[in-house]
């Protein structure tokens, strides 16, 4: 049972909020206090996002395209922007379709992807354990959830049958997470961030290995930044993958689509 959001209450949130450096201190006063069970779970959660936590593992959830997303401290937090790759995927997917969801996290991809198309043959992985603990929770019985690096923990059945391949890899280069906000950097997983010195190493081992589970005309979906789409591209080409890239003005996105030759069925 949360909280009745009183004047004073609120006034209160926000004062210590503001106080943080919290930019969206009033909206962020509204969700602690509407999440807060009593009033000692409200002054811890208010002292854990003054400290600099992310509001989302301070709730217990993210906002992920329509879905509550559960999240904790030690897991990526789905951003907006990755919903431009969940839309690019579904407008793909055919219901029932084989799908992969590699460094998923919080399985946010793959429970919002199921959440449109219905039941799919859906599949997930990521090596962090905190990761696996949550996607199992947020996709339930839509999915299987392996714990393993990429494609290793995946069942060799798979092989050449995968129709839509989710790759949210890390893809920001050594060098600048360290420019990446006190959230990100500090509370989030580093694996789940760094994409090595370029930004592009995880990229080029699912690369290497993603035609080898696609199916003919399979679809792989990465995300990445505009200044490394170029590069993104040429790589997935080099192992035989028609590649196209996709942008989103409004949510600062980019998406790489390769494609298996050959078509499905």
């Amino acid at each position: 049972m949360s909280l009745s959001p009183a004047p004073s209450t609120l006034f209160a949130v926000v004062t210590a909020l503001r106080s943080a450096g919290c930019v969206f201190a009033e909206d962020e006063a509204e969700l602690i206090v509407a999440a807060a069970a009593d009033p000692a779970a409200l002054a811890a959660m208010v002292e854990r996002r003054a400290a600099g936590h992310p509001l989302e593992h301070v709730l217990g959830w993210a906002g992920f395209d329509g879905l509550r997303i559960v999240v904790g401290p030690g897991v990526f937090v789905p951003r907006r922007r990755t919903e431009f790759l969940l839309h690019q995927a579904a407008a793909l997917a055919r219901p029932g379709a084989v799908v992969v969801d590699l460094c998923c996290g919080s399985g946010a991809l793959g429970a919002a992807l199921a959440a449109r198309l219905g039941p799919l043959e859906l599949h997930a992985a990521d090596v962090e354990p905190a990761a696996v603990r949550y996607a199992r929770r947020n996709l339930g019985g839509a999915g299987e959830v392996h714990r393993g690096d990429l494609f290793e923990p995946l069942p060799g059945t798979l092989r050449g049958r995968v129709e839509i391949l989710l790759a949210n890899v890390p893809y920001v280069p050594t060098g600048d997470v360290g420019l990446l906000p006190p959230e990100a950097r500090i509370h989030e997983p580093r694996v789940a961030l760094d994409g090595g010195p370029d930004g592009l190493d995880v990229l080029r081992r699912v690369a290497a290995e993603a035609p080898h589970w696609l199916a003919p005309g399979g679809h792989l979906l990465i995300e990445t930044s505009e200044r490394q789409a170029t590069r993104a591209e040429e790589t997935l080409a080099r192992h035989g993958l028609a590649t196209r890239v996709v942008v989103s003005d409004e949510l600062y996105a980019t998406v790489v689509v390769a494609t298996r030759p050959g078509g499905l069925g």
